[in-house]
């Protein structure tokens, strides 16, 4: 039995998750080409960021450039990479800063380094705001504590939340007065907006390919500075080419020659990013202005995933006999999809690489919808 996924072809698909990794004919050419597993391995001589063909030994140092660091690896995601970082940073309970917006896998990954969290709050609704200065005041904790600081401190450049953007630079700059390695969140930003990694006064970044790449996952990006490069690289006793901390090598199938595709599209999209932020401030506009629905997040919003409170939508769904589950199939019918069975009072949704028609299609569908027309089809 056969399974076939037509999401992108049949559907406007809001999903945050996915529309950065939106893949285009090249790409899924090249997926189909190297689908086998250990695909990029026919010419491997042990190493993967040294294999010549496909030349992911021009890659990484492309993905390195390209995040304004000096070396790169792959992984298989960001988790990965965190992990990686912490491992090798982090002494038995040694403190972490963390801002509260971080994804539940940096949690994990401190647990699985046996680090210890302090966090760094938000400023709570409506804005769910990380202020870098507030990364001064629990470093401040951390030395009153521990009698010395944080070992790691970690922001997320955009949580997956309410897609709020951080002023990485702002954070970078308190963390080298302090004397703390700065690693960098990137899976929501990398790919799509530009970033450069020591621009921005990070140690580390770590990207998420399959979410801001469009390629196929999983696969990811550790990119450090030159100061880390033995601490971070360090190799096996026994077998010397091996990275330790990333267990030999990584991303072995296609998604690695799916990123060589990719990397010159994606070079050319982030100079689009200011677009991308039009599209989300209209719509955003444009759904608040249908009443009794609220963005949350830092306002106006910087980045294309966007969460909306809406009382409005929910109040429908309580006259309905689908009750929650009523807006995912009245979009549905219209040709859209992304957003979770069952919401409706609140909901993310991305319009990431969505053209202005699409979006002035999807107002319209939640303002047909608002007005109580349950019957147009796409």
């Amino acid at each position: 039995m056969s399974l076939i996924r037509t999401r992108e072809e049949s559907y406007i698909n809001l999903n945050p998750l996915q529309t950065g990794g939106r893949t285009n004919a090249e790409v899924r050419l090249t997926a189909a080409s190297f689908v086998d597993g250990y695909s990029v391995c026919d010419y491997c001589k042990g190493v993967l960021h040294l294999i010549e063909k496909p030349s992911i030994c021009e890659l990484t140092k492309d993905l390195a450039e390209f995040l304004g660091m000096d070396e790169a690896r792959l992984t298989l995601g960001c988790r990965e990479g965190k992990f990686a970082v912490m491992h090798a940073l982090l002494s038995v309970q040694g403190a972490i800063v963390v801002d509260s917006n971080r994804h539940y896998s940096t949690y994990v990954a401190v647990e699985r380094a046996n680090g210890k969290i302090y966090e760094v709050e938000n400023t709570g609704y409506p804005e769910y705001e990380i202020r870098p200065e507030a990364y001064r005041w629990v470093f401040e904790q951390v030395l009153e504590e521990t009698k010395k600081p944080p070992e790691l401190a970690l922001l997320t450049h955009v949580d997956g939340d309410y897609g709020n953007l951080v002023d990485a630079y702002e954070v970078g700059k308190i963390c080298q007065e302090y004397g703390v390695p700065f690693l960098l969140n990137a899976a929501y930003t990398a790919g799509r907006m530009e970033v450069n990694g020591k621009k921005l006064l990070a140690d580390f970044v770590v990207v998420s390919a399959h979410k801001g790449f469009g390629v196929p996952g999983t696969i990811g990006v550790l990119a450090i500075s030159e100061k880390w490069r033995e601490r971070l690289f360090r190799k096996s006793i026994k077998y010397p080419k091996k990275d330790i901390e990333l267990l030999g090598c990584t991303a072995r199938g296609g998604a690695a020659a799916c990123l060589i595709t990719a990397l010159p599209y994606v070079k050319e999209r982030v100079k689009h990013w200011n677009e991308e932020i039009e599209k989300a401030r209209w719509f955003v506009e444009k759904m608040e202005a249908l009443g009794d629905i609220e963005q949350l997040g830092i306002k106006p919003t910087k980045h294309d995933l966007i969460r909306l409170k809406t009382p409005l939508l929910n109040k429908i769904a309580q006259k309905d006999r689908k009750k929650g589950y009523f807006l995912y199939h009245e979009l549905e019918k219209r040709g859209i999809t992304g957003i979770k069975p069952g919401q409706t009072e609140w909901f993310k949704l991305s319009t990431y690489g969505l053209t202005w028609e699409q979006v002035k299609y999807l107002y319209g569908a939640f303002e047909e919808i608002k007005d109580g027309n349950r019957s147009a089809t796409i």
